[in-house]
């Protein structure tokens, strides 16, 4: 089998130059990288990778943490890692949980067996103090805030409040909402702004017009069938997707309730889907919460990045008179 020695000789240059066309160093001339590919084409030399990795004490890949592989939200923001990682030459491992505790184990034990060089978690299942352990086999970035990590994040409270009070503003006050799974870090900010929002406007919870568990279509399309078994609904509701509002468009119209004339809609992410329909939603810039993730990890920063939110107002929400 061919090494680098037997390309240097076959392409009359110095085993450093063959290095060098092989990781693709810029400060090497036309000609001698033409003879040098040539030989490695003759020989179909193939890198020993793993070699490679052993000296080098990297294997130039993160792994990402993210619940499910196929939703919207996650996939922005794995493809924000992805669009840096492949810029800084690494590459990625998604890495699924279904939110399981021992399949989120299963990924921080590669990471201390160093078939990672780091993890980037988009979301988790397990507590930080179970987490933050494996800190020491190598550098772990939160997409939530955390004070003891680094972490890229939006802040859930301000830009769930932002919606409320845009509903407010709009002349609602009877006003539910939905979120994912119920204690989770963002679920709280998100009660305590809905929380505050109507305690200031004098108006009492609705328990019946709080949802959780609500991920997909599917669940939007449940939230509907469920309030139309209610005796009294409310004008607005704010989601925490937009998947989830998608659903919940759908299943109006096939009930019949007119959005936004009977019930208004707010999304959350402001995906490509909320564009189409038109739907208004809250921006929170989740493929830059990826990439600031990343250079997070690539720079081994400790550093806490708050990312911006915007509301963007299409055509779901209606001004109550």
């Amino acid at each position: 089998m061919a090494n680098i020695k037997d390309i240097a000789r076959l392409a009359g240059v110095s085993v450093s130059t063959v290095s060098r066309v092989l990781n693709n160093h810029p400060y090497v001339g036309d000609e001698k990288r033409n003879k040098v590919e040539q030989v490695i084409e003759e020989l179909k030399f193939h890198q020993n990778l793993n070699a490679i990795h052993l000296v080098k004490g990297k294997t130039l890949t993160v792994g990402v943490i993210i619940p499910y592989i196929d939703h919207p939200y996650f996939q922005a923001m794995v493809g924000g890692v992805m669009k840096n990682a492949f810029m800084h030459n690494y590459s990625v491992l998604c890495c699924p949980t279904s939110y399981d505790k021992e399949e989120e184990l299963k990924y921080l034990d590669m990471l201390k067996g160093k078939h990672l060089d780091g993890l980037i978690i988009c979301s988790r299942s397990n507590d930080w103090d179970t987490i933050i352990p494996y800190t020491e086999y190598g550098p772990i970035v939160a997409c939530e805030r955390f004070e003891k990590l680094p972490c890229a994040y939006t802040d859930h409270y301000d830009a769930f409040l932002t919606g409320i009070n845009y509903l407010i503003e709009e002349g609602h006050q009877k006003i539910g909402y939905c979120t994912g799974r119920k204690y989770s870090l963002s679920s709280k900010m998100r009660y305590a702004a809905f929380k505050a929002a109507l305690t200031k406007i004098d108006q009492p919870i609705q328990y019946s017009w709080m949802f959780t568990d609500c991920y997909t279509m599917n669940d939007g399309k449940r939230i509907i069938n469920k309030l139309r078994d209610l005796k009294s609904i409310p004008t607005a509701i704010l989601t925490n997707g937009d998947e989830v509002a998608a659903g919940m468009i759908s299943q109006a119209e096939m009930n019949g309730l007119k959005v936004p004339e009977e019930l208004s809609i707010m999304g959350f992410d402001n995906n490509p889907m909320s564009e189409a329909l038109g739907l208004t939603t809250l921006d929170s810039n989740i493929k830059e919460i990826g990439e600031q993730a990343f250079m997070l990890f690539y720079t081994d920063s400790n550093e806490q990045i708050k990312i911006p939110f915007k509301l963007v107002k299409r055509r779901t929400v209606s001004t109550l008179a």
